[in-house]
Protein backbone atom coordinates (compact mmCIF):
# COMPACT_ATOMS: atom_id res chain seq x y z
CA UNK A 1 0.00 0.00 0.00
CA UNK A 2 1.32 3.45 -0.87
CA UNK A 3 0.33 6.82 0.51
CA UNK A 4 0.91 10.19 -1.08
CA UNK A 5 1.65 13.42 0.77
CA UNK A 6 1.95 16.96 -0.50
CA UNK A 7 4.06 19.59 1.24
CA UNK A 8 2.24 22.38 3.05
CA UNK A 9 5.23 24.70 2.75
CA UNK A 10 9.00 25.06 2.49
CA UNK A 11 11.55 25.54 5.27
CA UNK A 12 14.20 28.20 4.64
CA UNK A 13 17.41 28.20 6.65
CA UNK A 14 21.04 29.18 6.34
CA UNK A 15 22.05 25.51 5.87
CA UNK A 16 22.51 24.90 2.12
CA UNK A 17 24.01 21.39 2.52
CA UNK A 18 23.30 18.59 5.02
CA UNK A 19 26.94 18.49 6.16
CA UNK A 20 27.40 21.10 8.87
CA UNK A 21 23.76 21.26 9.97
CA UNK A 22 23.29 20.87 13.72
CA UNK A 23 22.06 17.31 14.31
CA UNK A 24 19.17 18.43 16.53
CA UNK A 25 17.55 21.76 17.33
CA UNK A 26 19.07 21.74 20.81
CA UNK A 27 22.47 22.15 19.10
CA UNK A 28 21.13 24.91 16.81
CA UNK A 29 20.33 27.47 19.48
CA UNK A 30 19.90 30.87 17.84
CA UNK A 31 19.99 29.57 14.24
CA UNK A 32 17.04 31.27 12.57
CA UNK A 33 14.96 30.55 9.53
CA UNK A 34 11.52 30.87 8.07
CA UNK A 35 8.72 28.66 6.90
CA UNK A 36 6.81 29.68 3.82
CA UNK A 37 3.37 28.07 4.13
CA UNK A 38 1.63 27.59 0.80
CA UNK A 39 -1.45 29.80 0.22
CA UNK A 40 -3.85 26.85 0.21
CA UNK A 41 -2.77 25.97 3.78
CA UNK A 42 -2.53 29.51 5.22
CA UNK A 43 -5.89 29.33 6.99
CA UNK A 44 -4.48 26.51 9.14
CA UNK A 45 -2.05 28.98 10.79
CA UNK A 46 -4.89 30.59 12.78
CA UNK A 47 -4.12 30.59 16.52
CA UNK A 48 -0.55 29.28 16.10
CA UNK A 49 1.05 32.58 17.19
CA UNK A 50 0.26 31.86 20.84
CA UNK A 51 2.72 28.95 20.98
CA UNK A 52 6.41 29.39 21.82
CA UNK A 53 7.49 26.13 20.14
CA UNK A 54 6.23 24.02 17.25
CA UNK A 55 7.02 20.55 15.99
CA UNK A 56 7.83 20.29 12.29
CA UNK A 57 7.44 17.11 10.27
CA UNK A 58 9.26 17.24 6.96
CA UNK A 59 10.58 15.22 4.05
CA UNK A 60 14.32 14.49 4.04
CA UNK A 61 14.47 15.57 0.38
CA UNK A 62 18.26 15.29 0.18
CA UNK A 63 18.31 11.72 1.55
CA UNK A 64 18.78 8.88 -0.94
CA UNK A 65 17.90 5.26 -0.28
CA UNK A 66 17.67 3.56 3.05
CA UNK A 67 20.09 1.97 5.47
CA UNK A 68 18.42 -0.18 8.11
CA UNK A 69 21.52 0.13 10.28
CA UNK A 70 23.74 3.15 10.60
CA UNK A 71 26.31 4.79 12.86
CA UNK A 72 24.47 7.75 14.39
CA UNK A 73 26.26 11.03 14.98
CA UNK A 74 26.09 10.53 18.73
CA UNK A 75 27.70 7.09 18.88
CA UNK A 76 30.55 5.07 17.42
CA UNK A 77 28.60 1.84 16.84
CA UNK A 78 26.05 0.82 14.25
CA UNK A 79 22.44 0.96 15.43
CA UNK A 80 19.09 0.06 13.92
CA UNK A 81 17.73 3.04 12.02
CA UNK A 82 14.54 3.05 14.10
CA UNK A 83 16.68 3.59 17.23
CA UNK A 84 18.19 6.72 15.62
CA UNK A 85 17.10 9.93 13.98
CA UNK A 86 19.20 9.30 10.87
CA UNK A 87 17.79 10.62 7.57
CA UNK A 88 18.13 7.48 5.40
CA UNK A 89 14.98 5.65 6.45
CA UNK A 90 12.29 3.57 4.73
CA UNK A 91 10.13 6.71 4.87
CA UNK A 92 12.49 9.70 5.02
CA UNK A 93 10.48 11.82 7.42
CA UNK A 94 12.21 14.20 9.81
CA UNK A 95 10.98 15.86 12.97
CA UNK A 96 12.26 18.99 14.70
CA UNK A 97 11.06 21.12 17.58
CA UNK A 98 11.78 24.79 16.90
CA UNK A 99 11.01 28.07 18.61
CA UNK A 100 8.26 30.08 16.97
CA UNK A 101 9.36 33.71 16.88
CA UNK A 102 6.39 35.07 14.97
CA UNK A 103 3.72 34.59 12.36
CA UNK A 104 3.68 37.15 9.55
CA UNK A 105 0.85 36.22 7.24
CA UNK A 106 1.84 32.82 5.88
CA UNK A 107 5.50 33.15 6.89
CA UNK A 108 6.63 31.71 10.20
CA UNK A 109 9.82 33.05 11.76
CA UNK A 110 11.58 30.26 13.64
CA UNK A 111 14.74 29.69 15.69
CA UNK A 112 16.87 26.71 16.74
CA UNK A 113 16.60 25.44 13.17
CA UNK A 114 18.36 22.18 12.27
CA UNK A 115 16.83 21.75 8.80
CA UNK A 116 18.41 22.14 5.34
CA UNK A 117 17.19 25.09 3.25
CA UNK A 118 14.45 24.18 0.79
CA UNK A 119 13.13 21.23 2.81
CA UNK A 120 9.50 20.37 2.03
CA UNK A 121 7.33 20.74 5.14
CA UNK A 122 4.68 18.06 5.67
CA UNK A 123 3.01 19.24 8.88
CA UNK A 124 3.17 21.60 11.87
CA UNK A 125 2.07 20.63 15.37
CA UNK A 126 2.03 22.84 18.47
CA UNK A 127 4.47 21.81 21.17
CA UNK A 128 2.43 21.24 24.33
CA UNK A 129 4.44 20.16 27.40
CA UNK A 130 1.44 18.35 28.91
CA UNK A 131 1.42 16.07 25.85
CA UNK A 132 5.04 16.08 24.70
CA UNK A 133 7.12 15.83 27.90
CA UNK A 134 7.32 12.46 29.61
CA UNK A 135 8.72 11.48 33.00
CA UNK A 136 10.63 8.30 33.83
CA UNK A 137 11.91 7.72 30.30
CA UNK A 138 14.61 5.34 29.12
CA UNK A 139 16.87 6.44 26.28
CA UNK A 140 18.38 3.14 25.14
CA UNK A 141 21.90 3.34 23.69
CA UNK A 142 21.89 7.13 23.96
CA UNK A 143 22.18 6.90 27.76
CA UNK A 144 25.73 5.54 27.40
CA UNK A 145 26.74 7.09 24.07
CA UNK A 146 30.41 8.01 24.08
CA UNK A 147 30.51 10.20 21.00
CA UNK A 148 28.99 13.67 21.12
CA UNK A 149 29.11 15.05 17.58
CA UNK A 150 26.72 18.00 17.29
CA UNK A 151 26.80 18.79 13.55
CA UNK A 152 26.19 16.55 10.57
CA UNK A 153 29.00 15.24 8.40
CA UNK A 154 28.69 13.40 5.07
CA UNK A 155 28.11 9.88 6.42
CA UNK A 156 24.54 9.73 5.06
CA UNK A 157 25.45 11.08 1.62
CA UNK A 158 27.13 7.92 0.29
CA UNK A 159 25.88 5.20 -1.99
CA UNK A 160 26.03 2.38 0.54
CA UNK A 161 22.26 2.17 0.79
CA UNK A 162 19.72 -0.57 0.39
CA UNK A 163 16.43 0.15 -1.28
CA UNK A 164 13.52 -0.99 0.89
CA UNK A 165 10.31 -1.99 -0.90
Amino acid sequence: MKYEFSPIGIVHSSWSEPAGVPIQGVFAEGATGTIEVFPECAEGLADLAGFSHIILLYFFHRSRGCALTCRPFLDDRNRGVFATRAPRRPNPIGMSTVRLLGVDGRVLRIADVDIVDGTPLLDIKPYIPDFDVRDNVQTGWYATARHRQTVADTRFAGNDVKEVP
